[in-house]
Protein backbone atom coordinates (compact mmCIF):
# COMPACT_ATOMS: atom_id res chain seq x y z
CA UNK A 1 0.00 0.00 0.00
CA UNK A 2 1.56 3.30 -1.06
CA UNK A 3 1.97 6.18 1.35
CA UNK A 4 3.15 9.76 0.84
CA UNK A 5 4.41 12.16 3.50
CA UNK A 6 5.18 15.81 2.80
CA UNK A 7 7.61 18.03 4.70
CA UNK A 8 9.44 21.35 4.38
CA UNK A 9 6.59 23.78 4.81
CA UNK A 10 7.33 26.93 6.79
CA UNK A 11 6.59 30.63 7.17
CA UNK A 12 8.75 32.89 4.99
CA UNK A 13 8.76 36.45 3.74
CA UNK A 14 7.82 37.44 0.23
CA UNK A 15 10.70 36.76 -2.13
CA UNK A 16 11.99 33.89 -0.04
CA UNK A 17 12.53 30.25 -0.96
CA UNK A 18 11.47 26.86 0.34
CA UNK A 19 12.05 23.29 -0.74
CA UNK A 20 9.24 20.86 -0.11
CA UNK A 21 9.77 17.12 0.00
CA UNK A 22 7.35 14.25 -0.51
CA UNK A 23 8.69 10.94 0.72
CA UNK A 24 6.93 7.96 -0.76
CA UNK A 25 6.72 4.51 0.73
CA UNK A 26 5.68 1.24 -0.83
CA UNK A 27 5.76 2.59 -4.38
CA UNK A 28 8.00 1.69 -7.29
CA UNK A 29 7.94 4.54 -9.73
CA UNK A 30 11.08 4.81 -11.82
CA UNK A 31 10.13 2.22 -14.42
CA UNK A 32 6.39 2.73 -14.31
CA UNK A 33 4.33 5.19 -16.30
CA UNK A 34 3.09 7.31 -13.44
CA UNK A 35 2.59 10.99 -12.77
CA UNK A 36 3.41 12.67 -9.47
CA UNK A 37 2.04 16.09 -8.72
CA UNK A 38 2.08 18.92 -6.21
CA UNK A 39 -1.19 20.65 -5.43
CA UNK A 40 -2.01 23.43 -2.99
CA UNK A 41 -5.10 24.57 -1.20
CA UNK A 42 -5.44 28.02 0.29
CA UNK A 43 -7.92 28.68 3.04
CA UNK A 44 -11.42 28.97 1.61
CA UNK A 45 -10.32 28.06 -1.90
CA UNK A 46 -10.34 24.95 -4.02
CA UNK A 47 -7.30 22.77 -4.42
CA UNK A 48 -5.24 23.69 -7.47
CA UNK A 49 -2.44 22.04 -9.39
CA UNK A 50 1.06 23.48 -9.02
CA UNK A 51 3.41 21.12 -10.86
CA UNK A 52 3.78 17.51 -11.93
CA UNK A 53 6.43 15.18 -13.24
CA UNK A 54 6.29 12.01 -15.30
CA UNK A 55 8.07 9.38 -13.23
CA UNK A 56 9.59 7.45 -16.11
CA UNK A 57 10.49 10.29 -18.50
CA UNK A 58 11.14 13.07 -16.00
CA UNK A 59 9.07 15.54 -18.02
CA UNK A 60 7.71 18.39 -15.89
CA UNK A 61 4.52 20.44 -16.15
CA UNK A 62 3.75 23.67 -14.29
CA UNK A 63 0.85 25.94 -13.58
CA UNK A 64 1.27 29.30 -15.32
CA UNK A 65 1.62 31.30 -12.12
CA UNK A 66 4.56 29.25 -10.82
CA UNK A 67 6.40 28.60 -14.07
CA UNK A 68 9.91 30.02 -13.85
CA UNK A 69 9.81 30.19 -10.05
CA UNK A 70 9.15 26.59 -9.01
CA UNK A 71 11.02 23.43 -10.00
CA UNK A 72 9.73 19.90 -9.50
CA UNK A 73 12.15 16.99 -9.36
CA UNK A 74 12.10 13.31 -8.53
CA UNK A 75 14.97 11.56 -6.78
CA UNK A 76 14.29 7.86 -7.09
CA UNK A 77 17.35 6.89 -5.08
CA UNK A 78 15.81 8.77 -2.16
CA UNK A 79 12.19 7.81 -2.88
CA UNK A 80 11.43 11.52 -2.70
CA UNK A 81 9.64 14.10 -4.83
CA UNK A 82 10.81 17.70 -4.38
CA UNK A 83 9.38 21.12 -5.10
CA UNK A 84 11.87 23.98 -5.07
CA UNK A 85 10.00 27.24 -4.66
CA UNK A 86 11.77 30.55 -5.29
CA UNK A 87 10.57 34.16 -5.36
CA UNK A 88 7.62 33.23 -3.18
CA UNK A 89 4.57 35.48 -3.10
CA UNK A 90 1.78 35.76 -0.51
CA UNK A 91 -0.59 34.12 -2.98
CA UNK A 92 1.59 31.00 -2.88
CA UNK A 93 0.45 30.37 0.69
CA UNK A 94 -1.54 27.23 1.37
CA UNK A 95 -1.44 23.57 2.27
CA UNK A 96 0.79 21.78 -0.24
CA UNK A 97 0.00 18.16 -0.99
CA UNK A 98 1.66 15.60 -3.20
CA UNK A 99 -0.16 12.88 -5.04
CA UNK A 100 0.38 10.13 -7.56
CA UNK A 101 -1.72 8.88 -10.45
CA UNK A 102 -1.10 6.12 -12.94
CA UNK A 103 -0.63 7.03 -16.57
CA UNK A 104 0.57 10.15 -18.32
CA UNK A 105 0.93 13.69 -17.00
CA UNK A 106 0.67 15.15 -20.48
CA UNK A 107 -2.10 17.16 -22.14
CA UNK A 108 -3.28 18.49 -18.81
CA UNK A 109 -4.00 15.07 -17.34
CA UNK A 110 -1.92 15.97 -14.32
CA UNK A 111 -4.56 18.47 -13.27
CA UNK A 112 -7.29 15.83 -12.94
CA UNK A 113 -7.30 15.43 -9.17
CA UNK A 114 -9.91 12.70 -9.22
CA UNK A 115 -7.43 10.42 -10.98
CA UNK A 116 -4.88 10.58 -8.17
CA UNK A 117 -4.84 7.39 -6.12
CA UNK A 118 -2.57 8.36 -3.23
CA UNK A 119 -2.26 11.66 -1.38
CA UNK A 120 -0.13 12.87 1.49
CA UNK A 121 -1.57 14.87 4.43
CA UNK A 122 0.14 18.07 3.28
CA UNK A 123 2.60 20.63 4.59
CA UNK A 124 1.72 24.26 5.29
CA UNK A 125 3.41 27.15 3.48
CA UNK A 126 2.82 30.71 4.63
CA UNK A 127 4.32 33.65 2.75
CA UNK A 128 4.21 37.02 4.47
CA UNK A 129 4.03 40.28 2.56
Amino acid sequence: QGRLVESGGDSVQSGGSLRLACKFHGLTLATNNNCMGWFRQASGKEREGVAAIATAQGTASYADDVSGRFTISLENTEDTLYLQMNALKPEDSGLYLCGIKSGSCSSGRWLRQEWYIHWGPGTQVTVGS
